[in-house]
């Protein structure tokens, strides 16, 4: 989330919820440095929960503006709003019902309160605005952008904004070429400043080709042992991604046919959304339509949306695999097929994506022999196994290949959305480089371009 100030105007880019800590995500999330009613409008660079999360508290605490977004990022914000909403609400109830359990054990915890409700969220509905990728969008007297495709999920954009003279560039979170379904990353246009993702920003990805070998022999390696595959995925772009590829391997008899269920109502919804929006699809996932398939479905794959049925597969013998949701297994269903199979030394948990510092997704990843589940101790004797190959996530030389068209026209970077160690990196390798100051702003920190200008 970047607060903006120009032509008399403050607009946000991005707001997204932070996730980490329990107590300072939900103290961070909570609480704005600036009164929402002050804020005229947002621009929205995809519909990932980090970016477009905290939408609600914001109309929740008096903001009435435009929220401007692609139109694939409208619809998946509209799914992906009240489905974080929800989960909110249920986390909470389940979070309650184990204090009550603690208390009576002699042990005092906080009460676990939403940070906004389903009806919060459907307030922010009217105020997205649907921009077309690559149009140039007035928002205010002297304020203008444009978008290009970032490649990172259906709908994602990167910027431009342009006000008093000063050409700020925003890339929102750049993408990797030769992912699957979206197309690759659209360089940017000419800025004079960049704020610049930095995920991934102190290492390089794997080649991408060898992620189709590896999940083949994950799923064989497991299916053998009769066990069960857990994959906490993002709901939205990192699932169809694995859906579509499942669909491959089974089609080219690479891997057996075992059941395959993606539990989670929001993946549900999303890949509606991306049946709705082959616009924005690559060569690959075109031919699929071509040739009269569907991409998301086939005939082992089952959709889960009631949680009875998502209940089920607690009771169902392996070999199967689950696909549900959140990624950083924050909360959500993964939570409970997690607590149901981290301890069978026959299953394997897969981990298809970037896991945030303090989040339970990165303890599993970093193999910490017991686990927080529901607040309560498990040991970890899945194999674990990280197919980051898929990140959406450019690396490190994937973004400064992205800069280099525009790089020679900046006069300063600034690094967000990565940690300390990542962007302090991609700094030295920015100003190694392209001769450019890479800076890593604090929060709260403020700069006056117009002023450097």
């Amino acid at each position: 989330m970047h607060h903006v100030e120009a032509a008399g105007k403050r607009f946000l880019l991005d707001c997204g919820l932070y996730q980490g800590r329990r107590q300072e995500a939900i103290d961070l999330n909570s609480h704005f440095p600036f009164p929402a009613s002050s804020i005229d409008s947002v621009i929205l660079s995809h519909a990932h929960i980090d970016h477009s999360g905290n939408l609600p508290t914001l109309v929740r605490d008096g903001y009435r503006g435009p929220i401007y977004a692609t139109p694939a990022t409208v619809d998946l914000c509209l799914a992906m709003l009240a489905d974080s909403a929800y989960l909110q609400q249920k986390d909470a109830e389940f979070c309650n019902l184990r204090r009550d359990h603690r208390r009576k054990l002699g042990r005092d915890d906080r009460e676990c309160v939403p940070l906004y409700t389903v009806e919060d969220a459907e307030l922010t509905y009217p105020l997205f605005r649907q921009v077309a990728l690559g149009e140039h969008q007035h928002i205010a007297d002297g304020v203008q952008y444009r978008t290009y495709d970032a490649g990172h999920m259906l709908g994602s954009t990167a910027m431009v904004v342009e006000a008093e003279g000063v050409r700020l560039g925003f890339s929102g979170d750049v993408g990797r070429p030769g992912l699957p379904i979206i197309r690759d990353p659209e360089k940017l246009g000419p800025c004079d400043y960049l704020i610049l993702e930095s995920t991934y920003g102190d290492r390089l990805h794997k080649p991408i080709g060898h992620v189709e070998q590896k999940l083949e022999a994950i799923v064989n390696r497991t299916a053998q042992r009769g066990g069960k595959i857990i994959v906490p995925s993002f709901a939205v772009g990192r699932t169809q991604q694995l859906v579509l590829m499942l669909h491959q391997l089974i089609d080219a008899g690479r891997i057996p046919s075992i059941p395959i269920f993606v539990d989670s109502p929001l993946a549900v919804n999303a890949t509606e959304v991306f049946r709705k929006h082959p616009e924005c699809y690559d060569e690959e996932a075109r031919k699929f339509l071509q040739d009269g398939k569907d991409p998301f479905g086939f005939y082992r794959l089952t959709y889960v949306r009631e949680s009875s049925e998502s209940k089920k597969l607690n009771h169902l013998r392996g070999p199967f695999m689950v696909i549900a949701a959140s990624g950083m297994c924050e909360g959500g269903r993964i939570l409970h097929h997690l607590r149901n199979n981290i301890e069978d030394p026959r299953s394997t948990v897969l981990i298809t994506g970037y896991q945030a510092e303090n989040t339970l997704g990165r303890k599993i990843l970093e193999g910490h022999a017991e686990v927080p589940i529901f607040g309560e101790p498990m040991r970890l004797r899945a194999e674990v196994v990280s197919l980051d190959e898929l990140s959406g996530h450019a690396d490190q030389r994937e973004l400064i290949e992205w800069m280099r068209p525009f790089a020679a026209g900046l006069k300063k970077v600034f690094l967000v959305h990565g940690e300390p160690g990542q962007g302090a990196v991609l700094a030295k390798v920015i100003e190694r480089e392209y001769g450019i100051e890479a800076v890593q702003p604090a929060r709260g920190e403020t700069f006056d371009l117009a002023g450097q200008a």
